[in-house]
């Protein structure tokens, strides 16, 4: 069969199967969500010793939970006995110890096994070697990211590297003290969508003209299709008349303390693979965290963080909510579009890139190294 040579003003995208293929799907969770840092608990959640939250990490579930000392650790949700999970809710609190609803194998906060029926019995069982299964984990920007990896890549290179490398200084991101922060609200979405169509979505700005009225009216260089969060140290500046980033444009809040003059009225963007996206805005800080779940099914946690006097006084953060949330609406409903057409004969071959998307290539490129397939050259992605 003949095809049609793609012109140089246009570059392939990957084909369809990559974004419904279940073994498709199989792989990226054990080749990068079960090998990559994964962003997956905000600290603050976890205010108290005993608290907990599970999340799901590739095929991995995960025990997050902050132990008696105060620092956070992280375990794979399996009793070392049978096998069976040790925590069915999302989140909660282990008052004692954490006991397994099967037999009453029994471990502290730490994931050393305390107590099992009949264990004095049976001295020659090591108590932590037979302990839960830890799972490396740093804090950053007031979140814990773990890595299922035996021996987990750098830290500061693929994680505390994107924000470098897409600022420009290494000090920038720091000045708006996202740890510090306080949680004004949080928002989940259950998007019926391939995860990489959302991280594509996130790249590019040629759908802003088309989908986000709102968007384009705060930061008015976005109609042109221009993504910003793609050239070094450039933020989006708000347009003339705006005095916010608030759904009309209407003023905010007080600049966050440290953020600089330089940054004020600019909006940043930055992603962090495979799922996290960090939005930058004079005064407050938006995260996204995803949580791949099927090949057609991603659930994307949403938070807006303040200045904690903004959220301890009770302060009205509706309208810098309802900007994003009406662009996170829109954009998720454009991938919902989407993902019905991944299993089309007419994108068998996939689609194509225009000029001011080619930067998505990258990011195919990065893919397909990563689930060990080699990207035919300038395409952008393969065609196989």
């Amino acid at each position: 069969m003949t095809t049609t040579p793609v012109p140089p003003s246009l570059i392939a995208t990957l084909p369809g199967h990559y974004y419904c293929d279940p073994e498709v799907f199989r792989q990226e969770q054990e080749r990068i969500f079960e090998s990559m840092w994964f962003c997956a608990v905000r600290s603050a959640d976890l205010d108290k010793p005993g608290a907990f939250r599970t999340v799901q990490v590739g095929r991995e579930n995960v025990i997050v939970t902050r132990g008696r000392t105060g620092a956070l650790r992280a375990f794979l949700n399996v009793c070392r006995h049978r096998g069976a999970r040790l925590c069915l809710e999302e989140s909660g609190e282990i008052r004692r110890a954490l006991r397994c609803p099967y037999h009453a194998w029994t471990y502290d906060l730490d994931g050393k096994l305390i107590a099992a029926p009949g264990l004095t019995g049976m001295p020659d069982v090591d108590r932590v070697e037979y302990g839960l299964v830890g799972v490396a984990l740093r804090e950053w920007l007031g979140y814990a990211w773990v890595c299922l990896a035996p021996q987990p890549p750098s830290f500061e290179e693929t994680v505390i590297g994107a924000a470098v490398e897409r600022l420009g200084d290494p000090a920038a991101i720091e000045h708006y003290g996202t740890e510090e922060l306080a949680l004004g609200r949080r928002i989940t979405y259950d998007v019926k969508a391939n995860w990489k169509l959302i991280v594509e979505n996130f790249m590019e700005c040629y759908h802003c003209a088309t989908i986000h009225p709102e968007l384009t009216d705060v930061l008015p260089e976005f109609t042109d299709g221009y993504a910003a969060q793609y050239y070094v140290g450039h933020g989006a500046e708000f347009g003339e008349g705006v005095k916010g980033f608030t759904v009309d444009g209407s003023e905010g809040f007080d600049r966050l303390p440290e953020v600089t003059a330089d940054q004020d009225r600019r909006y940043y963007a930055i992603t962090v693979k495979p799922t996290v996206f960090v939005n930058l805005v004079p005064d407050h800080v938006i995260l996204h965290r995803m949580f791949p779940l099927a090949e057609d099914r991603t659930v994307v946690e949403c938070d807006w963080l303040y200045a904690p006097e903004v959220v301890a006084s009770g302060a009205d953060v509706s309208k810098s909510v309802e900007l994003f949330h009406r662009v996170n609406s829109q954009d998720f409903e454009a991938c919902e579009r989407t993902q019905p057409a991944m299993s089309s004969r007419a994108y068998r071959r996939g689609g194509v890139l225009v000029p001011t998307e080619h930067h998505i290539g990258s990011f195919h490129e990065w893919l397909l190294g990563s689930l060990g397939v080699r990207p035919r050259r300038g395409t952008g992605g393969s065609r196989a």
